[in-house]
């Protein structure tokens, strides 16, 4: 990250530099950033710590749960979510449609560890410990979004002005969607030291422009103004009413149209003077373009209005506001945690599932939903709500450590008691697999790392193929499938005309991808080339290990 000018280190006092050692210096001040966000980068240990050993990931066998046919296989990651967030750039680079996050929000009250110790607030680095924390696991969450796809960050008031500002950074002040205001509880708040703090923020950002938020519909249809060739419609005046409404707010949007009997009409404002349109010159060509304007007489003149044509089938539009005043509260989360557990005080201060489907219901395709700030799991119950209750098939991945064993008690328990059923609740069928992540040491060669790496990368073949059902095992190959596609791992190139006598036994209509290992990135697809059906070959480890050397050079500055 940028440093400040004093830590510009030099062996000797500016007077005796040269002029072209000045010139340097002069240039390099300039190509600093003048606005934005600076602070002072602080070396994290688990990233630092990459740089001589990988993340892998080993499934916990005993933790599968399978009651769902044909359904998706929803995924708990345990560890550091950085360490998760790197086996991920592999399986699911490009592939996330959501992604909700609720990070530690820096209160200085034991809520955040950076390299093994709570910040608190005496810390004088507080700040850019956490920016510099959350800049590397956003960026790598930003790899793994599809183009469609967005990102929902919960934070409070101590970290949320730097955070808009980190998050313009990265995903592009241009797919900033807004702001969010939730009101998080309607009672207590006696502690507080000036008012009620009753409320949090969401950040809210998409990948790029090809991201499309869905609005609901009101059950009951509007009543139709009237009806023509394309169908029945209301209609809204042209002219801006209420505040601003007078030529002089807004000078660009005071402009003729043609009335019905060929006259300019310019727009009046409500107390008679000169007015304004609702919209500029280039919606209103369109307007009269595609004839959706309905002109209207009062007193002998005429009056325009914008055409809105109804569909029955939906209602009444009903755009999400930014203020969410009734969409659950954390009491309510910490009431549904005492249901599932029997027992009181298993969470602090959790979301209630209702806010998180809030968002991916306005989400217009939205299969994958991530969570790396997992929690108590309220992300993957609310996949789990919204897929009962619409026949959805949407799939969660949680990511968390095991801080206090919460991945093992809470995080794993609470989605296998909603699978399953608890109380008087009944279950909601589905598939879940627990993995943990584990490290490859780098060895005294390169060679010696890539064989290590692919010995350990069968369960990261599985996630990134969805292939979790063990087929059928050799000596050294693998077969996995989902009963849809095949996934066949070779670890000796020397087996594979072994492996293509078995390939021709298959199904035929089941793709089938291979992966092989090689030192030198072969592909070995003229080996294949006999076969009279196609299957798609890549090389390991050397796909794996160019994203993991992509992420660790950019992280530690390589």
């Amino acid at each position: 990250m940028q440093k400040a000018v004093s830590e510009i280190r030099v062996s000797q006092s500016l007077h005796e530099k040269s002029k072209d050692e000045l010139i340097g210096i002069i240039n390099d001040l300039r190509k600093r950033k003048k606005f934005g966000l600076v602070w002072e980068d602080k070396p994290e240990q688990i990233i630092e710590g990459c740089t001589n050993k990988l993340p892998v990931i080993q499934e916990v066998e005993d933790q599968a749960i399978e009651l769902a046919e044909d359904a998706p296989t929803n995924i708990i990651l345990e560890g550091d979510n950085y360490h998760a967030l790197q086996v991920l750039s592999y399986t699911h680079g490009e592939k996330v449609d959501a992604i909700y996050i609720d990070p530690p929000y820096n209160r200085g009250k034991s809520d955040f560890v950076y390299n093994d110790y709570y910040v608190d607030k005496e810390d004088a680095f507080r700040h850019s410990k956490w920016l510099s924390f959350m800049e590397k696991r956003l960026k790598s969450a930003k790899n793994l979004m599809r183009d469609t796809g967005a990102i929902f960050i919960s934070i409070d008031e101590n970290e949320q002005a730097h955070l808009v500002m980190l998050c313009n950074e990265i995903f592009g002040e241009n797919n900033y969607l807004g702001t969010l205001i939730w009101r998080k509880k309607s009672g207590g708040g006696q502690t507080d030291t000036f008012f009620v703090t009753e409320h949090e923020y969401v950040l809210a950002y998409r990948k790029t422009d090809a991201f499309s938020w869905v609005d609901k519909y009101r059950a009951q249809p509007l009543k139709p103004y009237s009806r023509d060739k394309t169908g029945e419609f209301t209609i809204i005046k042209l002219a801006k009413w209420g505040s601003e409404a007078r030529r002089k707010d807004r000078p660009t949007m005071y402009f003729p149209i043609t009335d019905p009997d060929g006259n300019a009409y310019y727009p009046i404002a409500p107390d008679g003077s000169d007015g304004r349109w609702r919209v500029g010159l280039s919606r209103m060509e369109d307007l009269v373009k595609n004839d959706l304007i309905f002109w209207k007489k009062n007193d002998e003149h005429w009056v325009p209005y914008e055409k809105n044509y109804l569909e029955h089938d939906k209602g009444k539009l009903n755009k999400a506001r930014s203020i969410l005043y009734d969409i659950g509260e954390t009491g309510t989360g910490t009431k549904l945690l005492t249901n599932i557990f029997g027992k009181k005080d298993i969470f602090q201060n959790p979301k209630p599932i209702e806010l998180i489907a809030f968002f991916l219901t306005h989400i217009e395709k939205c299969d994958i939903v991530l969570d790396f700030f997992a929690g108590s799991g309220t992300t993957g119950h609310a996949v789990l709500e919204l897929n009962k209750e619409d026949g959805g098939n949407r799939q969660f991945i949680l990511c968390t450590n095991n801080e206090n064993n919460i991945a093992e008690e809470v995080t794993y328990p609470r989605i296998k008691n909603v699978i399953e059923g608890y109380a008087d609740v009944e279950g909601i069928p589905a598939n879940l697999r627990y993995f943990k992540t584990e490290f490859v040491e780098r060895g005294n060669t390169t060679d010696q790392t890539r064989v290590a790496l692919v010995e350990r990368a069968t369960d990261m073949i599985r996630i990134r193929e969805n292939t979790f059902d063990t087929f059928e095992v050799g000596d050294d190959f693998s077969i996995f499938t989902n009963g849809r596609t095949f996934t066949i791992i070779i670890l000796d190139p020397l087996i594979i005309d072994e492996v293509k006598h078995r390939i021709k036994q298959l199904p035929e209509d089941y793709p089938i991808n291979i992966y092989i290992f090689s030192l030198s990135n072969d592909t070995y697809q003229s080996d294949f080339a006999d076969l009279d059906r196609d299957v798609t070959i890549c090389p390991i480890p050397e796909t794996i290990l160019e994203v993991y050397k992509k992420i660790c050079k950019a992280d530690v500055g390589a």
